[in-house]
C-alpha cells in the first residue's frame, strides 16, 4: 500500500533530502541552542526557514521529534508555533520537550510564515496540474528533516518521532505511516475517515492542500496509519471537533486497531478521547501526549 500512496502522492519517499542547511541566527532555551535555520530545498527553487532545538555540541545522543505545525489559516505563522505556540495548544512545545531532554526540528511548511507566496490554493493548483500533491511537497520536506536529523552527531537516529497538532496532527501520522524511520508519533485534533468526512460535507472545512486525488478507493485513513503498526502510535481527539465527527472517527479507529492487532502490537497503539471538548488541546492532552514522548523516545 505505501508504494500506491507515494504514487498518489506525486512523491517517491524517501525524498533527495535539501540541498543546503545554513545557521542563520543562535538563542537559548534552558541551556539548549534554539537554532533558526535555513535549508535549501532539493531542486534550489525554495528556502525552507526551520527551527531547531537541539542539545550543545559534544552532549550525549538524545531523541528527536519532527514538529510538524498546524494550519488553522494562519498563513503568517509558521514554525514559530514550535516556541510560540497558538491559542488552541496549551501552550508552546519547545520548553516541554526541552524538559523531557528531546530535541525538536520544525520545518515552515509550503504557504505558511516565510512561504506564504505562492498562496496554498496558487501551490495546490500548479503541483496538481504536474502529477503531483502539496501534501506530498509536505511530506517529502519531513522526510528530508528525518534525514536530516539522522545525521546530527547528537540526534539518537533510532529514536526519532513525530509530533503535531491539525494539520500536523495529519502530517505526523501520515509520515509514520509512510516512514519506518518514525519510531512513534503522537497526532492531536485530526484523525478521521475521510470517506465519512467527504459523505458529510466536512472535508470542505480542511484546505486544498490536503487533497490527494484517487485517495479514497485505495486507502482509508485508518488504514493508511494503520501502516505505523507495530510502531508507537498515539490519536488524541475532541468529540465535539468538527473535523473528527464521531462516526468518522471511530470508522478510522476501527481500522488502525485492526492493523495494530494484525500486527501483533495492540499495546503500541493509545488514544486519548475527549468527549466534551473541541478542536483544541486539553491540559490532560498535554499531559497524555508527554507521557507517551517520553515512554517511547526516552528509553
Amino acid at each position: 500500500m505505501r508504494d500506491a500512496l507515494r504514487h498518489l502522492l506525486g512523491n517517491s519517499l524517501p525524498g533527495p533530502g535539501f540541498a543546503e542547511a545554513r545557521t542563520e541566527t543562535r538563542t537559548d532555551l534552558d541551556g539548549w541552542p534554539l537554532d533558526r535555520l535555513i535549508f535549501r530545498s532539493a531542486d534550489g527553487a525554495e528556502d525552507i526557514p526551520t527551527l531547531f532545538l537541539r542539545p550543545p555540541d559534544g552532549h550525549a545522543k538524545v531523541p528527536a521529534v519532527l514538529y510538524a505545525h498546524a494550519h488553522g489559516n494562519r498563513y503568517d505563522r509558521g514554525c514559530d508555533e514550535l516556541t510560540a505556540g497558538r491559542p488552541s495548544l496549551q501552550g508552546p512545545y519547545a520548553p516541554d520537550l526541552r524538559r523531557l531532554g528531546i530535541a525538536a526540528l520544525c520545518l515552515e511548511m509550503p504557504c505558511f510564515g516565510a512561504r506564504q507566496h505562492p498562496g496554498e490554493a496558487a501551490r495546490a493548483k500548479a503541483l496538481l496540474w504536474q502529477g503531483r500533491t502539496l501534501f506530498g511537497q509536505m511530506l517529502d520536506e519531513l522526510q528530508a528533516g528525518v534525514g536530516y536529523l539522522e545525521n546530527q552527531p547528537f540526534i539518537d537516529a533510532d529514536r526519532i518521532g513525530a509530533l503535531g497538532f491539525s494539520m500536523g496532527s495529519t502530517l505526523a501520522w501520515w509520515l509514520a505511516a509512510l516512514d519506518p524511520r518514525i519510531r512513534a508519533a503522537s497526532a492531536l485534533c485530526s484523525f478521521a475517515d475521510l470517506g465519512h468526512l467527504v459523505s458529510s460535507g466536512a472535508h470542505d472545512g480542511h484546505g486544498i492542500y490536503m487533497t490527494v486525488p484517487g485517495l479514497l478507493p485505495v486507502a482509508r485513513s485508518g488504514q493508511i496509519a494503520g501502516l505505523a503498526a507495530p510502531r508507537a502510535l498515539q490519536i488524541c481527539v475532541g468529540l465535539q471537533d468538527w473535523s473528527t465527527p464521531k462516526d468518522a472517527f471511530e470508522c478510522a479507529r476501527a481500522d488502525v486497531e485492526e492493523a495494530y492487532r494484525a500486527a501483533g502490537a495492540e499495546a503500541h497503539l493509545t488514544f486519548h478521547v475527549s468527549p466534551d471538548t473541541g478542536h483544541a488541546e486539553t491540559p490532560q492532552m498535554r499531559a497524555d501526549v508527554l507521557t507517551f514522548l517520553h515512554r517511547t523516545l526516552c528509553h
